[in-house]
């Protein structure tokens, strides 16, 4: 089964509900990994089920990147803040650094993850509206 990966910063938590709102047909087949607030946000707005990891500071981004290690994840959507210092920036580096390494798609951007996810959802034979 697919296993997507979302995470969201602070500022951008309210575009990935939208984001997870627009495309809950399709998300509601696959296995949903996020950070811990991330997640919990997503499961109050949606209903949706999800496997929460700690939150990023604590430890949940390089939980995240350890699953993009050992391939348990085809996609990551990460919403990231580009204009605001984060205290877990190394964590952060290291997601993106391992996402490349291991050539898992990851997008940045609300558009980024339009792409991915359609791209997700046809190699699983489904169509996004």
């Amino acid at each position: 089964m697919t296993r997507i990966a979302l995470i969201a910063h602070d500022d951008e938590k309210p575009e990935m509900i939208d984001f997870v709102e627009s495309h809950q047909s399709y998300l509601s087949t696959v296995d949903i990994v996020c950070t811990g607030t991330t997640g919990q946000r997503i499961a109050e707005a949606t209903g949706l089920e999800v496997e929460r990891k700690q939150s990023g500071p604590l430890g949940g981004d390089m939980e995240i990147g350890a699953e993009a290690a050992n391939d348990r994840v085809d996609g990551v959507v990460f919403l990231r803040d580009p204009l605001t210092a984060q205290p877990h920036e190394p964590d952060i580096s290291a997601l993106l650094r391992i996402c490349d390494v291991h050539d898992t798609p990851l997008a940045t951007t609300r558009t980024s993850a339009e792409y991915v996810l359609e791209g997700l959802a046809r190699q699983d034979g489904y169509e996004l509206d």
